[in-house]
């Protein structure tokens, strides 16, 4: 059954977080999060969606901004932001989170404060990590010789 039967049927859907994009909300085989099915109105800069890439790989990212006709969405670990993200692609909107076995709410005020500091903090974290990346590379040439 594909989420998209699965949230169909029932929903909502509560899953394991597979994967260190979303780090450090959700930790890779370790917490859970809830999507309830997205319904007919647009989603919202600061959400954070399950959409499907073609051809069958199902994220779990962060919207960082809305656009006329698509989304541009981040991971909250990641560098490089998605375009062109479309509401027929999203299929569901968390709204909650299990992390370190406590249960959350996308209405706790832990949840909105970290949401908002992930939100105005994505141009300092993507150079920061941006740089660290590129000094990982070079050490890996000097220390190996590769390219």
């Amino acid at each position: 059954m594909t989420f998209e039967e699965y949230l169909d049927k029932n929903g909502e859907l509560t899953y394991t977080n597979v994967g260190k994009s979303m780090m450090p909300l959700l930790k890779q085989h370790r917490d859970l999060f809830t999507v309830k099915k997205k319904g007919k109105s647009r989603c919202k800069a600061g959400d954070v969606v399950l959409y499907k890439r073609p051809p069958d790989r199902y994220v779990l990212h962060r919207i960082i901004e809305v656009r006329p006709d698509s989304y541009v969405i981040l991971g909250d670990n990641c560098v490089a932001k998605e375009y062109g993200i479309l509401d027929r692609d999203v299929i569901g909107v968390m709204t909650a989170y299990v992390r370190r076995g406590k249960s959350h709410t996308v209405n706790d005020r832990s949840f909105r404060l970290y949401s908002a500091y992930i939100m105005h903090t994505i141009p300092l974290r993507t150079a920061v990590k941006r740089l660290l990346l590129k000094g990982k590379r070079l050490v890996k040439r000097m220390i190996y010789g590769k390219k």
